[in-house]
C-alpha cells in the first residue's frame, strides 16, 4: 500500500449531510470498502463525534483508547487498523446539558468542564494533529461530517464540517458530498439550502448531492435534479435505495418500530432503553437472527412475554437505575427472573443486578455512599477512577442452566467501565467469565447473568451456541454496502471523486 510522507498532497472525499440521520456513517462506510476494494490506501477521519456507542481502539503510546463507533466500523471497512486519530474527539452524553469528552481516546474531566464554546478551540487542535498524522499515512481519507454544515449561529466554532474541509483543501485535494434523507420529505430544499449557506470558499468542493433512503422509482424524481443542479451548478451523483436491512448499525441506536411485528411470534428479546442507554450498536446482530423479535422496553408492559430481558450499558447507571424504578420495570424484571427465565446485564446492567452501588466520589453521578441495585446478583460495585478501557479475550468457565450453552466458550470483546464489582462472600455467586489474567468479569445466579463483556452478540461462536443460527459476518456487511453504492451512483462518479 502506498504511505504518504512528511509533504506528500493527500486526498479527501468529505461527507457532508443536511441533518443528523441523513446517511453520512452508512455512506462514509461504504465509500471506504469500495476504495478499499480498489486497491486504495483509505482510512476514515471524523472530527468529533457524539454517541454513547464506543469501540476500544489502540492509543498513543502503546495503550487502549476509545472512538465512536461509526469509525471503528469505517477501519474495519477500509481494511485499516482503527486508531484514535480517526476520531480524536467523542462527546458522551449523560445529560440534557453534559457530556463526557474523550479527547484522543482519554476522558479528559477538565475540558468536559467548559462551556462549549470555549472548549472547542482546544478540541480544534487536538482534531486537527490526529487529521494531520492520519493525512500523512493514507493515500485518501474518507471524512465524515456532523449534523449539517450549514448551521450559521455554530460557524465561527465548526471544526468538525467546516475547518476539517480547509485542512483537507489546504493539504491536498478536496471533494465534498452532501447527502439527504429523501424519506423525510423536503430533500431539494434541504439540499438546495444548505449548499446556499456553505460558506464561498468551500462552496466549489461540492462534487455531488446524494439521495439517500427513496422507496419507489427513482425515474419519478425528475425534473427535481435537473432543477437543483440548474440552480446551484452540483449533479445529483446518486440515489440509493431504502436499506433496512444493511447491517450495519445505526450510530445513535437501534429503535426499530417496526421490527418486532414483523417476526410476531419468535422469541422475543426486550432490551430495556434507560435515558442514558449506551454501546447499542452490539445488538445490531440480534435484527439478522430470524424468528427473534427485538423489543426497546421503556414501559413495564413492553416486558410482557418476553423470553430474554436485557439490560445494556448505560452512561449514567444511578440515574438510569432510577428511572427503572419509576418506570416499574424493576418489579417486571424480578418477576422475569423468579419465573426461570433469562435475565442478562452487560456493563451498566450488571451493576444494576447487584445488590449495592456506591460513588464515594460521584464518578458515575452524585455522590452516594450506596444506592440499591436489583438483587439479582449478590455482587457490589463501587465506582473509582481510572476509567477501563481495554479489548479482552472473554472466556466462560462452567455456566448452569438456563445459560449452559455459553460453558468453555471464548470470545473477543471490550472493555469500557468504571466500577469495580465485587462478589458478596459466601452469597452463592459463581464467576462464569473471567479474562485473560483470571479475573471475573462475570458472574451468574440461577437465570441471571451478567457480564462486564461488550460485543459478545458479534461473536459467530457465541450466536450458535445461544440461538443456532450464523449470521452475516461484517465483512459481507462492508461488502454489500460497497456493491450498494457501485450500483446506484452515476457511471464513473465514484471513480471521480476517489
Amino acid at each position: 500500500m502506498t504511505r504518504h510522507t512528511e509533504g506528500t498532497a493527500g486526498r479527501a472525499l468529505m461527507v457532508w449531510g443536511t441533518s443528523s440521520g441523513a446517511g453520512k456513517s452508512l455512506l462514509a462506510t461504504a465509500l471506504c470498502r469500495w476504495a478499499a476494494q480498489r486497491g486504495i490506501d483509505v482510512a476514515p477521519y471524523k472530527a468529533q463525534n457524539m454517541s454513547n456507542n464506543a469501540r476500544v481502539v489502540p492509543g498513543p503510546g502503546g495503550g487502549w483508547g476509545e472512538i465512536g463507533a461509526a469509525q471503528y466500523f469505517q477501519a474495519l471497512a477500509a481494511r485499516v487498523q482503527p486508531s484514535v486519530d480517526m476520531n480524536p474527539v467523542l462527546l458522551k452524553p449523560e445529560g440534557d446539558t453534559a457530556s463526557q469528552v474523550v479527547c484522543q481516546g482519554q476522558v479528559d474531566a477538565a475540558l468536559s468542564r467548559l462551556p462549549w464554546r470555549e472548549r472547542s478551540r482546544h478540541l480544534a487542535v487536538a482534531a486537527r494533529e490526529s487529521f494531520l498524522r492520519l493525512r500523512q499515512r493514507h493515500e485518501l481519507l474518507v471524512i465524515e461530517g456532523a449534523g449539517s454544515p450549514a448551521e450559521i449561529n455554530l460557524a465561527p466554532q465548526d471544526y468538525v464540517n467546516l475547518e476539517t474541509a480547509r485542512w483537507a483543501r489546504d493539504s491536498g485535494r478536496l471533494r465534498s458530498l452532501l447527502v439527504a434523507d429523501i424519506d423525510r420529505g423536503g430533500a431539494f430544499a434541504h439540499l438546495h439550502g444548505t449548499c446556499a449557506l456553505l460558506p464561498d470558499d468551500l462552496r466549489p468542493s461540492l462534487a455531488g448531492f446524494v439521495l439517500n433512503k427513496f422507496r419507489g422509482d427513482a425515474a419519478l424524481l425528475a425534473p427535481g435534479p435537473q432543477m437543483l443542479q440548474q440552480l446551484t451548478g452540483v449533479p445529483t451523483v446518486a440515489v440509493l435505495p431504502m436499506r433496512r436491512d444493511h447491517g450495519l448499525p445505526e450510530e445513535d441506536g437501534v429503535f426499530d418500530a417496526g421490527l418486532g411485528a414483523a417476526a410476531a411470534g419468535g422469541l422475543k428479546v426486550a432490551i430495556v432503553a434507560y435515558p442514558r442507554i449506551s454501546n447499542l450498536d452490539e445488538f445490531q446482530p440480534l435484527r439478522q437472527v430470524r424468528g427473534l423479535r427485538l423489543c426497546w422496553a421503556r414501559s413495564a408492559g413492553a416486558l410482557a412475554g418476553a423470553d430474554w430481558i436485557v439490560l445494556p450499558g448505560s452512561k449514567q447507571v444511578s440515574g438510569d437505575l432510577d428511572w427503572l424504578r419509576q418506570q416499574g420495570l424493576d418489579v417486571e424484571i424480578a418477576r422475569h427472573a423468579a419465573a426461570g427465565k433469562r435475565v442478562l446485564g452487560i456493563c451498566g446492567g450488571l451493576q444494576m443486578l447487584g445488590r449495592l452501588l456506591s460513588d464515594p466520589q460521584g464518578i458515575d453521578g452524585p455522590v452516594h455512599d450506596g444506592q440499591p441495585g436489583l438483587g439479582l446478583l449478590p455482587v457490589h460495585t463501587r465506582y473509582a477512577a481510572p476509567k477501563r478501557v481495554l479489548p479482552v479475550r472473554a472466556r466462560f468457565t462452567d455456566l448452569s442452566a438456563p445459560w449452559q450453552a455459553l460453558s468453555d466458550i471464548e470470545a473477543p470483546a471490550y472493555e469500557i467501565r468504571t466500577g469495580i464489582t465485587e462478589a458478596v462472600s459466601d452469597a452463592g455467586a459463581r464467576a462464569v467469565l473471567h479474562d485473560e489474567q483470571g479475573a471475573a468479569i462475570g458472574w451468574q445466579q440461577g437465570s441471571t447473568l451478567g457480564v462486564y463483556a461488550h460485543g459478545l452478540f458479534e461473536s459467530s461462536t457465541v450466536m450458535r451456541a445461544l440461538f443456532g443460527t450464523e449470521v452475516a459476518t461484517l465483512d459481507a456487511v462492508f461488502d454489500g454496502l460497497a456493491d450498494l453504492v457501485d450500483r446506484h451512483f452515476e457511471p464513473g462518479a465514484l471513480d471521480r471523486l476517489m
